[in-house]
């Protein structure tokens, strides 16, 4: 039976224990069948395959996204409200000032819904503020979203450093730290900024 307490290793930790056991254990052997002519052509496709192997795990780490836990530091936005709740008068106004405003985006720690013990970095579009607390909403690149009604599309920008295409949440408000927050965002452009104002008023009672 697995022991739940023991440690899990990440994908990186496997591929070291695999490349250790490759060079510590089974190079050694492959070196003294190379001796034998005779085993000459199994051994090398011993080698391949092994090689084979260590490749492979390493495309599956790269691909598997880090599952990051929440470090202390500075504030969390952990705390969400239905759009229609957050309702109020929505305008667009950026300006680089040192202070947050409906239009910019800028990047926070946002927990997940289903763990809030965990989260991660994200691109959020400022819609308004409470004082010292910002509203905003998620982005996400994940092209699913674009069949999704409670997604609206709003482009690429420099936000994504891979210049993919991106979707902002609707349905849901961010409540934002405003000390949370980290300035290398964006200015959205008023045009799309106002697709969002408009299906906010349209569907979620703002004005």
């Amino acid at each position: 039976m697995l022991d739940p307490m023991a440690p899990q290793l990440s994908p990186w930790q496997r591929i070291v224990k695999t490349t250790e056991k490759l060079v510590f254990t089974e190079a050694p052997k492959l070196i003294r069948q190379l001796q034998n002519p005779e085993m000459v052509p199994r051994t090398l496709g011993q080698g391949i395959r092994m090689g084979i192997d260590v490749g492979l795990s390493v495309i599956a780490a790269s691909q598997q996204p880090p599952q990051q836990a929440i470090t202390a530091g500075r504030p969390v936005t952990k705390n969400s409200a239905p759009t229609a709740r957050r309702a109020r008068r929505i305008f667009y106004s950026p300006d680089l000032d040192g202070q947050a405003d409906p239009g910019e985006i800028v990047w926070t720690w946002v927990a997940y819904e289903e763990d809030p013990s965990r989260g991660k970095d994200r691109p959020v579009l400022v819609v308004g503020r409470d004082s010292t607390t910002l509203l905003g909403l998620m982005l996400s690149s994940q092209e699913r979203h674009a069949t999704d009604r409670s997604w609206v599309a709003i482009g690429s920008g420099s936000w994504d450093y891979e210049g993919r295409a991106s979707w902002v949440r609707l349905d849901r408000v961010l409540d934002v730290p405003e000390e949370s927050i980290r300035r290398e965002g964006a200015i959205l452009e008023r045009e799309t900024f106002e697709v969002v104002a408009t299906r906010l008023r349209s569907d979620y009672s703002w004005r």
